[in-house]
């Protein structure tokens, strides 16, 4: 995948997103570490989902609506 998407409406998401864009900018020998991270930081964005006044994925702050 070469292209990045716009967004996901999670700011979390969009973060870790453009993270993983510059992956080909690093050497090979860090993609394992780089990837270990996106996965810790899109688990924590995940549960947080399940967490009191925690936001849905896609969900928008009741101030963005």
């Amino acid at each position: 995948m070469s292209e990045l998407p716009e967004g996901t409406g999670d700011e979390r998401v969009d973060a870790i997103v453009t993270g993983l864009g510059r992956l080909g900018e690093q050497p090979v020998s860090e993609h394992v570490a780089i990837f270990d991270a996106a996965f810790s930081g899109l688990e924590s964005a995940l549960a947080a989902v399940d967490e009191p006044g925690g936001q849905g994925a896609g969900e928008r702050p009741a101030g963005e609506r």
